[in-house]
């Protein structure tokens, strides 16, 4: 009996110990899986610690010009487009561009005269008689409808004319109603005419054909024809250009109307 008892007290000893460090370390355990142990700042290893963030600061001493984003590239401007090379004709010598300017060349071809107008296409044949009988009117009114409009108006300068093209050649006589402009008319068309540029998009039949025949080569008897339509006065003057500058008619091989012009 006393063996037992003896030999029961160690693990009653071993019993009681155990059921004391449950006790003890329940009300942590419970403690713990509702709220986590909170430890003091100072049982924080400094590792630990957050870390705070230092705003950036601007350097003082950097210059301005490096503190600023940097403007965008400047855009290229476009190269100028190339000038348009002018015109040349066949012995590569720059044509005018504009139609009605004298066309004698010094040393050029003296062009063949013509005086029947029966060799003429049929539309140009009719816009002459058309003008023809106009300006033989004595109403400069009677124009109107054969000088045309817009793009077609018939150039009656060689620079540009603002209102009534009537009214400007009206604007050109010695007489208010423009009867002087309408007898030059008259002698410009009864007077001999060149074919100029056939078969190209420059084609054209002008009148009188001084207007392409150097003056140094007119004989006597187109020297009388000249001074049909301008004064000798005209003409020493215009032996200083060297060509006819006086009034000259144009038209297409269409019919059109294409000039009716002084100067030069």
């Amino acid at each position: 009996m006393l063996e037992k008892r003896l030999s029961a007290y160690p693990f009653a000893r071993v019993f009681m110990l155990a059921t004391a460090v449950c006790a003890l370390s329940i009300p942590a355990w419970s403690s713990g899986s509702s709220n986590p142990v909170q430890l003091a700042l100072s049982e924080l290893k400094k590792e630990e610690l957050p870390q705070a963030t230092e705003p950036t600061q601007p350097n003082s001493n950097q210059p301005a010009s490096e503190t600023h984003t940097p403007p965008p590239a400047a855009t290229e401007k476009p190269a100028a487009a190339p000038a348009e090379p002018a015109t040349e004709d066949s012995e590569g010598t720059a044509k005018a561009t504009n139609p009605a300017m004298p066309n004698a060349k010094d040393g050029a071809e003296t062009p063949e005269v013509q005086y029947d107008l029966s060799k003429l296409p049929f539309p140009v044949q009719k816009m002459h008689q058309l003008i023809l009988e106009a300006a033989k009117s004595g109403n400069i009114d009677a124009l109107r409808p054969l000088i045309g409009s817009g793009d077609d108006v018939t150039m009656l300068s060689l620079t540009e004319v603002d209102g009534d093209p009537l009214a400007y050649l009206k604007s050109q006589a010695g007489d208010p109603d423009g009867q002087e402009i309408l007898a030059i008319l008259v002698d410009v068309l009864e007077s001999g005419y060149v074919h100029l540029d056939a078969g190209t998009a420059d084609e054209l039949y002008v009148w009188p054909y001084f207007f392409a025949y150097p003056l140094d080569k007119l004989d006597a008897k187109q020297k009388v024809e000249m001074f049909q339509i301008v004064t000798a006065g005209d003409y020493d003057e215009m032996k200083q250009f060297g060509t006819y500058v006086f009034y000259r008619l144009g038209i297409t091989p269409k019919g059109r109307w294409r000039f009716f012009v002084t100067g030069d």
